[in-house]
């Protein structure tokens, strides 16, 4: 092992509909559902072996790196807590020498996904570290147990779940736990899909355990609108799910949507003012819906526009200081592989 690096990459991802309903204690209680994509954005990681007792990670995204004492993984103070949560729950009293090499495509709080695609991403570097054999299933819950339990940070499931297994998935959550039913589409709707969505980024990083937060609280006081808005948005999944798969895309975008207004009912945190202002200079400008691709309050909005207006949209969008960009999607969810270290 010390003569090698072990790499590792997992896809971000852009949710279409059903967000929100992968959060405790809705999916207890009523069952949720996601309909969510990965693209060619990813987490990247690479573990090696080095001499002496230490513990180094590095991270590309925050520029800084840090050594550690194994006994000090266990203080969790805000400075590369996932990494330390993924290396006390896969490598208990075994972390000595490790380094850990890590960053994103995409900067922090994008609503991409990236932190729990990043868990994914050390699960699958320290499951080959260790000689593990774990499922798909079983890089996803882990990284859920790392992120959601042992560092109590709130969110929901689907971000372990379209990391681990990529493509375009139909994700059940039950008390009975997580089902992926992958969508089978055809090349000409995915390269449809890819011809008139754009990724537009906000350049606010938002904090989405916070709007999490005030969302199951608003869930469990029973206040209407939340409950209700919930319920909506699992019946959208089920209805977006199947335009999908029929490859009826003409009113994908009024999915969008109708997915976004039914999403900004859960919380006041969810929608801002900066998002809304965006959201309505890009329809102004021939966008036909879109919505935030996270838990809302920043980071990447996705639009679906006519191909003519595309151009158009995207000009309006750098005007108002976005950074816009295309997408393409990625049918590979999280992959490892090992080559010559130095």
């Amino acid at each position: 092992m010390k003569d090698k690096l072990i790499r590792a990459k997992a896809p971000l991802r852009v949710s279409f509909a059903g967000g929100g309903t992968d959060v405790s204690p809705f999916v207890e209680r009523e069952g949720g559902c996601v309909v969510s994509a990965t693209i060619n954005r990813y987490a990247h990681g690479t573990l090696r072996i080095r001499p002496g007792p230490q513990v180094t990670i590095q991270s590309l995204d925050f520029g800084a790196t840090v050594e550690y004492d194994p006994h000090e993984l266990t203080q969790y103070d805000g400075h590369f807590d996932l990494a330390k949560a993924a290396i006390n729950r896969m490598c208990p009293g075994e972390a000595a020498g490790l380094e850990l090499f890590l960053h994103s495509d995409v900067p922090p709080g994008s609503g991409l996904g990236s932190s729990s695609t990043l868990v994914v991403t050390l699960v699958a570097l320290l499951k080959e570290y260790r000689r593990l054999s774990l499922s798909k299933y079983q890089i996803a819950d882990l990284a859920y147990q790392i992120e959601r339990v042992d560092l109590g940070i709130r969110g929901g499931y689907q971000d372990q779940y379209a990391a681990a297994f990529g493509g375009f998935n139909f994700i059940e959550f039950s008390s009975a736990g997580v089902a992926v039913r992958p969508l089978g589409l055809p090349p000409a709707t995915i390269n449809e899909l890819e011809t008139n969505l754009l990724l537009a980024y906000t350049g606010a990083p938002r904090l989405s355990s916070h709007i999490i937060e005030d969302q199951v609280a608003r869930y469990e006081s029973g206040e209407g609108a939340s409950v209700q808005g919930l319920r909506e948005l699992k019946a959208l999944a089920v209805e977006m799910r199947e335009a999908l798969v029929a490859g009826q895309l003409s009113g994908f975008g009024e999915l969008l949507h109708r997915e976004w207004e039914t999403k900004q009912r859960l919380s006041p945190k969810i929608g801002t003012t900066q998002l809304a202002e965006l959201y309505g200079a890009a329809r102004a400008a021939g966008a036909s819906g879109g919505k935030a691709v996270g838990a809302g309050g920043g980071g990447f909005m996705l639009l679906y526009c006519p191909f003519d207006r595309k151009h158009q949209i995207a000009e309006t969008l750098r005007k108002v200081g976005c950074t816009v960009s295309d997408l393409a999607f990625s049918a590979e969810g999280v992959q490892t592989w090992t080559v010559p270290g130095d």
